[in-house]
């Protein structure tokens, strides 16, 4: 099983219940691979790098405090597996054009950065670098949410036209569907780093607690007495989520104007800061042995590599090249 994830910035809660959690639950069901995408992330910040290097430590210091035990999954640097760009070189050659452009996220992402020059090989050729990343290590499960399903349709595109053309190498790797709740940011738009509306997953209480007095309530309750629609309230979807147990009672105590959104967020910021306290204090030991995240990321580019070779090898023989 492989994944990645991106290096731009501190992780946040999105991530956390996106993508986290469910790779620390698969870290005992498969042989994980998780990988830090910084080829990747030079798609769109290819003008300016120079945050890289840091970024790629916090998001690795995060995965481990996460819960990701490097003793039971392998955690890298893609850019430290070199097979991976050369396998996704050898991939291109083969890769009509079309299945590229119409790749959903493709005018998407670029409508999205609108300020950003994206008309780049690299950004176009994104999903084959992805294909590259999942068969280089022959992955057999690649964990997805909904709109990440037709590059993994893409990557098994490649594969079979790979194994048609030369012989049967990759297997076609199947989707295991991630569930992932709707966490929108603080201010009610879609979470990203991006917007400054994020609350990361190594934020202090105090922050926290600033974070979520931001957030955007029901714009209907100007006063404690006025009835409330949780249904359009930022805060209960995030009680939705990290306080299962007591989101009724909030839902009711709301809509019969029981509670005010000032207490409600108040109990909220308790919450997220109780969820997150197992990983800020393992963050913090992280912090205060630097050296441990060279030794994670080291030791595993080592035990990547020694997959990832054995299969560019093969390919290599496989198109004529060795």
């Amino acid at each position: 099983m492989l994944s990645g994830i991106q290096p731009t910035g501190k992780l946040h809660l999105g991530n956390l219940i996106g993508a986290l959690e469910n790779w620390v639950g698969m870290q005992d069901k498969y042989e994980c691979f998780f990988f830090i995408a910084d080829l990747h992330a030079l798609t769109t910040l290819y003008d300016d790098t120079s945050g890289f290097k840091s970024n790629v430590r916090e998001v690795a210091a995060d995965l481990i405090a996460s819960g990701l035990d490097t003793d039971r999954c392998t955690v890298f640097l893609q850019s430290d597996i070199p097979e991976h760009s050369e396998l996704h070189l050898m991939l291109s050659m083969i890769t009509p054009v079309p299945w590229l452009e119409r790749v959903p996220t493709y005018k998407s992402k670029i409508d999205e950065l609108k300020e950003k020059d994206l008309g780049t090989y690299g950004f176009l050729g994104y999903p084959v670098l992805q294909a590259a990343d999942i068969l280089i290590y022959k992955a057999d499960m690649v964990p997805v949410g909904q709109d990440q399903l037709p590059h993994l349709e893409l990557t098994r595109e490649i594969a079979r036209r790979f194994n048609f053309l030369y012989r049967e190498i990759f297997p076609v790797p199947k989707e295991v569907m991630t569930e992932v709740p709707v966490l929108p940011g603080i201010d009610g738009r879609k979470m990203s780093k991006s917007y400054g509306n994020t609350i990361a997953i190594t934020d202090t209480p105090e922050v926290i607690q600033k974070k979520v007095k931001d957030m955007v309530t029901d714009p209907a309750r100007v006063k404690k007495s006025d009835k409330g629609h949780p249904e359009v309230c930022v805060a209960y979807a995030y009680h939705r989520i990290f306080n299962k147990g007591g989101v009724d009672e909030v839902s009711k105590k709301c809509r019969a104007a029981e509670i005010g959104c000032v207490e409600c967020k108040k109990n909220l910021a308790k919450i997220l800061t109780e969820y997150l306290a197992p990983i800020r204090s393992r963050r913090d030991g992280l912090d205060r042995n630097p050296s441990r995240i060279d030794e994670v990321l080291s030791r595993g580019a080592d035990r990547a590599r020694k997959i990832a070779s054995e299969t560019l090898n093969e390919a290599k023989s496989a198109m004529g090249l060795k």
